[in-house]
């Protein structure tokens, strides 16, 4: 409380209520020492942090109420009263409690004049200190000028760069390094600094000119759908590899003759593709002479790895390839370095001719041995597209005498069930050919459908061409069962739920024209419309809840069993 203020009785005003807060012992002095403790406590100086002790005993101001006329008109003022009320300390206590109120006092005392002013210019010297720069006064660059700062910057960045390669070259001693670099930085600095705007922008507007006429090529040429998957360039893929057979280290003949059958389609199917594969592989391994310096083994890993990047350029592997190569990889890598070179390759090519025969041709025939106590007289037997396998079955079912009837359902562009179905009626089996379009119709006569199968996922799902999901969905939907026939060694460990992650692409001009229809040749010059893309997958997955069975040469199975298969491989170590 301001001892200075003028008290408020003289004005006629009412008087604030003050009450003690603390203990205080009472004293028979009255409350005639009061101004002489205030002005003990008033020389008394405060703590330096301005922090009160912590026995401090700091007044509590109650206000007055609005309307003084509760207050009787004998009472005496409100401040002698609360004088009156008060307790006063004893003489030995005195000088410490006036000490106390006076802290309160002093730092509740109003500033003098000269302070406010000094005070008012420290604040305005922080405020303007610790004020930051206004937007108004700092204007946001334009993505213009940021690309030319930054252009500036790469220019300063490679001067700097080549600043410090010639220092260097120049055999500047190690103690030096330090200062060139100190130097080099601060050079870069200037340099950004000095970088006059116009310039770089001038720099800026040239490049983005010589990028246009680049964005108007890509702009010409079509966007590939699918940027993912490995995309179809049968245009200029024959060029490239008649140039790559004649390079320093040529390709073995049989393997560029291969991978041109490839390129062709000549050769197709998961099994004629890893037949014809393992067969170039074999005449290779027979051809091939360890180089001086070298091991077999790496060696001919690294030629091998070499033939299969030229097959993936010609067409992209499928996963039965993927598991007959690593099978060779890991004969390679086991062979024994006590061999001679013509003892290894021998063994080599008795691996292959293993794998042929077992993984193959005498797993096809379980197949259909285990396939067979599926068809019955009187059976409407539907298949799809093209399999070597269930052809096999229907052949050696019409060669035990059963009568059945076979329905060929096929899809463009690739038609594989018309060879299908010639073969079929060659050997008198009677069958219906129909397309994709017509499946739902034609499938409430079926009572059974088998499928071949590029491979097999481990959760179940089929992997195969392109269609094979709609059929086997629509004999699902109607309660028909669907066996899937397919041999062990193109099961793979790999989880797909989609024919999206991982496809190949096939043309896409197949699919724009109609064979036999000149007149239907609305996408003759598809390639010219920008807004128009074609797609032509090769494959689909099918869900394994559509799949009633999978007949291996392990045995039939349910397409959750495909993971012990998986697994019983890894234990043999054939192809992993």
């Amino acid at each position: 409380m301001d001892l200075r203020r003028p008290p408020r009785s003289t004005s006629g005003g009412v008087e604030p209520k003050i009450r003690q807060v603390g203990f205080v012992t009472p004293d028979v002095s009255g409350p005639s020492e009061l101004p002489a403790v205030a002005a003990a406590a008033a020389l008394q100086p405060g703590p330096a942090d301005g922090s009160p002790p912590a026995s401090d005993l700091s007044p509590v101001m109650i206000p007055p109420p609005r309307h003084a006329d509760h207050l009787s008109p004998g009472s005496p003022p409100a401040s002698e009263a609360i004088l009156a009320s008060s307790a006063p300390q004893p003489s030995s206590m005195r000088f410490d409690a006036a000490s106390e109120l006076g802290d309160d006092d002093s730092r509740s005392m109003a500033p003098s004049a000269g302070e406010l002013e000094t005070n008012k210019g420290d604040l305005a010297d922080t405020q303007n200190e610790g004020a930051p720069v206004s937007i108004s006064q700092k204007q946001k660059p334009s993505k213009a000028e940021r690309r030319a700062i930054q252009e500036a910057q790469r220019a300063a960045k490679a001067a700097a760069k080549e600043a410090g390669l010639s220092g260097k070259s120049t055999g500047a001693p190690s103690g030096a390094n330090p200062a060139v670099s100190k130097q080099a930085k601060s050079a870069k600095a200037s340099q950004k600094k000095d970088v006059p705007p116009a310039v770089s922008t001038v720099t800026s507007e040239k490049k983005v000119t010589e990028r246009l006429p680049e964005r108007d090529r890509k702009k010409d040429a079509p966007h590939p759908r699918m940027q993912h998957l490995p995309q179809y360039v049968h245009g200029t893929q024959l060029p490239d590899l008649e140039s790559k057979f004649f390079q320093l280290e040529p390709i073995h003949p049989s393997v560029y003759k291969v991978g041109l059958h490839y390129l062709s389609g000549e050769v197709s199917g998961g099994n004629g593709r890893c037949i014809a594969m393992l067969l170039s592989f074999r005449e290779a391994i027979k051809d091939y002479s360890t180089p001086p310096n070298k091991t077999l083994s790496r060696d001919l890993t690294a030629k091998i790895s070499s033939y299969v990047s030229f097959f993936i350029e010609c067409r992209p592997l499928s996963i039965s390839m993927g598991n007959a190569i690593r099978f060779l990889k890991n004969r390679i890598a086991k062979l024994p370095l006590t061999l001679s070179e013509s003892e290894a390759k021998a063994s080599l090519q008795s691996d292959i001719d293993r794998f042929i025969n077992e993984k193959i041709v005498v797993a096809d025939q379980v197949i259909v041995s285990h396939a067979i106590t599926k068809v019955r007289d009187g059976d409407v037997l539907l298949t799809y597209g093209s399999s070597s396998v269930v052809e096999m079955i229907l052949d050696h079912a019409h060669k035990l005498g059963r009568k059945f009837r076979v329905i060929v359902v096929d899809s463009r562009p690739k038609l594989e069930g018309q060879g299908l179905l010639r073969r079929l009626v060659a050997k008198g089996i009677n069958c219906t050919y129909t397309h994709i379009n017509a499946v739902s119709y034609i499938m409430h006569e079926v009572t059974r459908v088998f499928l071949g199968a590029s491979s097999i996922l481990s959760n179940g799902t089929v992997y195969s061409r392109v269609g094979t999901a709609s059929v086997a969905m629509v004999a699902h939907a109607l309660g028909i069962p669907v066996l899937v026939c397919c041999e062990a060694y193109k099961f793979h460990e790999r989880v797909q739920l989609d024919s999206i992650c991982a496809n190949e692409l096939g043309d896409p001009d197949v699919i724009s024209k109609v064979p036999g229809r000149a007149d239907l040749d609305h996408l003759k010059n598809w390639t010219d419309k920008e807004n128009l893309q074609l797609l032509n997958l090769t494959y689909d997955a099918t869900p394994s809840d559509y799949v009633s069975m999978i007949i291996t040469d392990y045995g039939m199975l349910p397409p959750t069993s495909v993971p012990v298969i998986v697994r019983e491989y890894r234990k043999e170590q054939l192809w992993v």
